[in-house]
């Protein structure tokens, strides 16, 4: 009986192990809780639904995934200390932080390690260091930028612009690159109004700007602060255009800031509200799974896992070091692969290019007013 039970155990074992072997783990630094709550959520959720779709459809090479998240709780410490944990867990892909702040600092394990990290951050230092193991599911801000203040000069026309940021690696990066980008189309920035991650009270950032006589406001700072900012332009009667990048007039933002929202323009490398039809069917598809709208940030995680999937195929196999080489200067299909939405390329350095879109906030709602080619089209 007793060699009976100890057979018994070891072919659990064996099966368990077989079982384990049968999946590909991939592993989520996500923003759950503090500052980057909304952030990290939609980007959690948007990959969970990507890999539950992969999944019923029989997984990346007959392999199911096996997911888990970890909230870096918005703290680059922790953050740092979960992607140590992801190596020692011998992940295949690393999928987060979204905070730049926090990449900045988690992303030297997943590099020593020599492990593929995707992350949302934009700030345009992440990609400059040279590590071939970083690579993005968002535009970096050197790409963003130059777009939005064109669109300044030649939409809104106009000659001075205020701008608002926030003072993290985030939000520096932005205003330095939107100066750059001001500066190149001649355009004078008149206020220079830094703010502070978990900012409550706005009321002197907006008397500031509205001391000036420039034409316009350019906003780039996190979603809940964005969103009491504009409650406080409001507030204060400011009539000028208000300006921003992807996050101004995402569905966080408009839910928390209500009327306030109304009129905000902002240039986005992803909306659920895209006309084309991979998006539509993305959104609803979100929608069923959680009850509610997502941001951008849920179409990077979703975009991001199908990229795994795309990548791993095409290069026939689970090595880390292949896959990493196979993303510089790559160019995926939607066509191929719809679960990417969107057509995409990578450069050497894990910087993307894809279509955006220049969007306002209309009675409540994010509308598309135009959509952008990628930087790179020929």
């Amino acid at each position: 009986m007793k060699t009976f039970l100890k057979l018994a155990l070891v072919s659990a074992l064996l099966a368990t192990g077989a079982a384990q072997a049968q999946t590909v783990k991939i592993v989520g630094l996500v923003e759950l809780s503090g500052t980057g709550a909304t952030s990290g959520t939609n980007f959690d959720n948007g990959m969970k639904l990507a890999v539950k779709e992969i999944n019923a459809a029989g997984g990346i090479l007959g392999r199911k995934i096996d997911y888990t998240s970890s909230d870096t709780q918005s703290n680059p410490g922790v953050a740092k200390g979960l992607a140590e944990k992801a190596v020692d867990n011998e992940a295949y892909v690393v999928m987060g932080p979204v905070f730049s702040g926090s990449i900045m600092v988690s992303m030297a394990a997943t590099r020593r390690a020599e492990i593929p990290n995707f992350t949302g951050g934009e700030a345009a230092a992440i990609t400059e260091q040279g590590n071939p193991y970083v690579f993005r599911t968002s535009f970096t801000q050197s790409t963003a930028m130059p777009k939005i203040a064109g669109y300044i000069k030649n939409t809104v026309k106009a000659k001075a612009v205020d701008v608002i940021y926030v003072n993290n690696d985030f939000g520096k990066g932005g205003r330095d690159l939107i100066m750059k980008a001001l500066e190149a189309q001649g355009i004078k920035v008149g206020a220079d109004v830094s703010t502070e991650p978990g900012q409550v009270d706005f009321s002197s950032a907006v008397i500031k700007v509205k001391q000036t006589n420039s034409d316009a406001v350019f906003v780039y700072s996190n979603e809940e602060e964005s969103a009491r900012l504009l409650r406080e332009l409001k507030k204060q009667g400011y009539q000028k255009p208000i300006i921003g990048e992807t996050t101004l007039t995402s569905q966080k933002v408009i839910e928390l800031a209500g009327d306030a929202a109304n009129g905000a323009i902002a240039h986005v490398g992803l909306t659920a509200d895209a006309p084309q039809a991979n998006v539509k069917k993305f959104d609803a598809a979100y929608q069923r799974e959680y009850k509610s709208k997502t941001d951008h940030n849920g179409l990077k995680g979703y975009i991001g896992i199908y990229t795994v999937k795309a990548v791993t195929e095409k290069i026939g196999k689970f090595d880390s070091k292949a896959f990493a080489a196979a993303m510089k200067n790559l160019s995926l299909s939607a066509k191929a692969t719809p679960g990417l939405l969107l057509d995409i390329s990578y450069d050497d350095k894990g910087d993307l290019d894809r279509e955006s879109y220049m969007t306002k906030v209309v009675a409540g709602k994010q509308v598309v007013t135009s959509i952008l080619p990628p930087v790179n089209k020929k």
